[in-house]
């Protein structure tokens, strides 16, 4: 027998700060990669790969981002998500992530994305869900992630650098444990960034059994349009650079005309 209105369960309660976050984040990156083409069509002569002003926004921008992955997923474990739900919403990152790849590959064939964001994100959305019960020990698990690159840097520099070929290499780079890092638009190993993501969901964890007025407070009007752009990140996500690409390269056009 169908249910009524009045048998329904309540719907879930949506946390527009984490929506508003993961859109301040969003904001960023693009203005970030607006700069980026600008720099890539010649316009702004500005060096992304080595340059701390660029290379610490984009991994203030990153770290954001997944910090905000891991809040998402303690507020999805809490509200009892089902796995074939989640399952549904892992395809279409993974499907994100293989239209990046190709777009990318496109554009920058000898330094395609092969392990971005998207990537990433892919594999350590199941890390982080299957480890969601480890309660506290997903601090110390994040620590963990943040200190195994240079830990293992250090070891393919002192005593095996006979290994570093073989984590250097596509095949395992995208673990993160690597001497030198991949020539790609975009590189987001598991190490560190999963430490990154298991903290989002300790603290996540934390708010929802502590604090969880912090997260259902109102939220300023400075903070609602971010807000509505959170909630739609993985479309915008994959639209922005199109957009700003396209948009740029018309200009150019017109100008030369």
């Amino acid at each position: 027998m169908p249910l009524s209105s009045a048998d329904s369960p309540p719907p879930t309660p949506r946390y527009a700060l984490v929506d508003a976050l993961r859109g301040c984040a969003m904001v960023w990156m693009t203005l970030f990669h607006f700069c980026f083409d600008l720099a890539h069509f010649g316009l702004w002569a500005q060096n992304f790969r080595i340059d701390p002003v660029w290379t610490t926004q984009r991994t203030a921008i990153v770290s954001l981002f997944l910090f905000c992955a891991g809040l998402s997923q303690s507020i999805a474990v809490q509200q009892g998500q089902s796995w074939t739900r989640f399952g549904w919403r892992w395809l279409q990152i993974a499907g994100g992530a293989a239209l990046v790849s190709l777009a990318s590959y496109a554009m920058f064939p000898q330094s395609f994305i092969y392990f971005g964001v998207l990537h990433g994100m892919a594999v350590m959305l199941c890390v982080v869900r299957w480890s969601a019960g480890w309660g506290r020990w997903l601090w110390w698990a994040g620590g963990a992630a943040l200190c195994l690159p240079p830990l293992a840097a250090y070891v393919f520099t002192h005593g095996a650098e006979a290994l570093a070929p073989w984590f250097n290499a596509p095949a395992l780079n995208w673990l993160g444990w690597v001497s030198r890092k991949p020539s790609t638009q975009d590189y987001v190993p598991v190490f560190p960034w999963l430490g990154v993501m298991w903290w989002g969901m300790a603290a996540g964890q934390w708010l929802l059994f502590n604090r969880p007025h912090w997260l259902q407070r109102p939220l300023p009007c400075l903070l609602k349009g971010p807000a509505v752009l959170g909630r739609w990140s993985l479309s915008y996500y994959l639209l922005h650079q199109p957009v700003l690409m396209g948009g740029l390269m018309a200009f150019l056009w017109l100008a030369k005309r």
